[in-house]
């Protein structure tokens, strides 16, 4: 516990920071709590060039973006419209830096009904871009697009629950759901559920039209976003302008950070962090959180449909030579399964899948198949992830599995092949809780079950402990379901997963932001350029 003294100094320091004392207020303040002058002019310097600077027009590289992106929610799928989209938009929800949730657009939210009804109390004398106040029935209308008998939206399964939404006057709406679930409001955050103005219950999902700190001037697919600070956000932020830039090449991305192009870029490869490092003009910013990289086998496609064959792949990758060599320590051991020990309810004691190439001989030769297997891969997919598949392919020879790797273009591989081609290299960013990343990519109803994990005993098994766990109350019970919904997934499900990875980024040393950095998604969780400022 701190003492008065210390106490003291923090309260004066938040308060020069916040602009309530000026300079010299503050250094008399700190000499008369016993520092001495030169220290407390010193204190004064460092308190002021943390403090937040207005101004400036922010680049963020980014690894991500295809010429088949859109401004459809309902479409976007990686990092590029995911930073668009929290930058131009809000939600109902936000993860905060620190890891907590907290409302958004949401000023408060409650559960009623044991959890089966959720009530979000909406902040007053919003507006979007256009000038339209907002009103409960655009989030309404917003939510409800991704609900649709017709739906084709990521975000679909996530709402499967949702049995009714409705406004309650101008600032209330009310969500029914078919069961209690204590985590909604995490999954009513996700951020395809962006809100946008409506008209007669409909809303226009390309207009580009949101609430949030910066409104679109330019979109590119594939090539770049460019924005404008909203002068009438509700929220604080710095930059005037901020431009997104689709880089997808690691060494350009890096060479464009250097030479001052861009502010901050990510997915660094870790093979050239430390070097990149070097650069006086260059910060590393590396967080720990939900992500992890995957190559997932659809059960629609063959020969990915045989059980044993796809137990066969799973014992033939070794896992710990991916983390030597892929991550270079960046990151720690995945076990076919998305849930990271950061998640509520991990099963540690789930035991750690091994490389076992006899094992892996036995289930190829019980699967029936001979041939060669395709596995495509792409730097799309992650830093690596081309060379990862080779060490697939090296360790499956040992057991007498042969694999093709494949490589594919960059441009157009989240639309032309995840998702579609039998066997891929792909990442996911995880979710803070485990309903939100089941409902989002395993259970029967989303459509990004890249796995097609559906019409096995054991899929079925699974959904239905999504379901119950949803409205388990008791703690103990709750994990020894989430336990069994990770091991089925392990054993039975499509996925390999091998490695979790960090999030590596760089910034110029120009950049400034709070201690707290969420990690629920690379740069803030994508919220840099809300959240991030200049400090020269």
């Amino acid at each position: 516990m701190k003492d008065r003294k210390s106490l003291f100094m923090d309260e004066q320091k938040a308060k020069f920071s916040a602009g309530h004392i000026n300079r010299r207020t503050f250094v008399r303040s700190m000499v008369a709590a016993g520092v001495a002058v030169p220290s407390a002019l010193g204190m004064a310097t460092q308190v002021m060039a943390s403090v937040p600077k207005k101004g400036g027009h922010y680049r963020l590289g980014l690894g991500h973006g295809s010429t088949t992106d859109s401004l459809d929610p309902a479409t976007y799928e990686n990092g590029f419209t995911n930073n668009m989209v929290n930058t131009v938009f809000n939600h109902l929800t936000e993860v905060a830096p620190d890891g907590s949730l907290r409302g958004d657009m949401a000023e408060s939210y409650e559960a009623d009904n044991g959890g089966a009804t959720w009530v979000f109390n909406l902040r007053k004398g919003v507006e979007f871009h256009n000038g339209k106040s907002l009103h409960a029935d655009d989030v309404v209308a917003s939510i409800n697009y991704h609900r649709g008998e017709d739906s084709k939206s990521a975000a679909k399964g996530l709402l499967s629950a949702v049995t009714d939404i409705r406004s309650d006057g101008a600032n209330r709406v009310i969500v029914d759901l078919a069961e209690a679930n204590a985590d909604f409001p995490f999954v009513i955050g996700d951020y395809h559920l962006a809100i946008m103005p409506s008209e007669d219950g409909m809303i226009d999902p390309t207009s580009g039209i949101g609430t949030g700190g910066y409104s679109l001037d330019n979109f590119e697919p594939g090539v770049r976003v460019e924005m404008t600070r909203n002068p009438n956000y509700f929220k604080e932020t710095y930059f005037d302008e901020v431009t997104i830039l689709s880089i997808i090449d690691i060494t350009a991305r890096q060479n464009a950070l250097l030479s001052g192009q861009v502010d901050v870029i990510d997915r660094l490869d870790p093979k050239t962090v430390g070097l990149l490092a070097r650069s006086p003009a260059v910060n590393i910013l590396e967080s720990t959180g939900y992500l992890h990289y995957t190559f997932p086998m659809r059960l629609d496609t063959a020969p990915f449909d045989n059980a044993h064959l796809r137990m066969a792949l799973k014992l033939a990758v070794n896992r710990q030579e991916m983390v030597d060599k892929i991550l270079l320590g960046h990151g720690a051991l995945g076990n076919d399964h998305p849930i990271s020990t950061a998640v509520p309810f991990h099963a540690g004691d789930l035991p750690q899948r091994e490389y076992d190439p006899e094992q892996a001989a036995f289930h190829y030769q019980k699967s029936g198949h001979s041939g060669t297997i395709q596995l495509s891969a792409s730097e799309a997919a992650f830093a690596g992830a081309v060379d990862a598949a080779q060490l697939i392919q090296a360790s499956a020879a040992a057991a007498g599995i042969d694999i093709e790797v494949v490589r594919e273009p960059s441009d157009g591989y989240w639309s032309n092949v995840w998702n579609k081609k039998g066997w891929s290299a792909a990442y996911w960013g995880g979710r803070p809780t485990q309903d939100w990343m089941y409902t989002a990519a395993y259970t029967n109803d989303t459509e990004w079950n890249d796995t097609a994990w559906k019409g096995t005993e054991a899929s079925a098994k699974f959904n239905d402990i999504v379901v119950a766990a949803r409205s388990e109350l008791d703690n103990t019970k709750r994990a020894a379901m989430y336990a069994e919904a990770q091991m089925l997934i392990r054993d039975d499900g499509g996925a390999i997963v091998p490695m979790f990875a960090n999030y590596i980024m760089g910034l110029s040393n120009k950049i400034g932001h709070a201690d707290d950095v969420a990690a629920n998604w690379s740069l803030d969780g994508s919220h840099s350029a809300e959240r991030w400022w200049f400090d020269s």
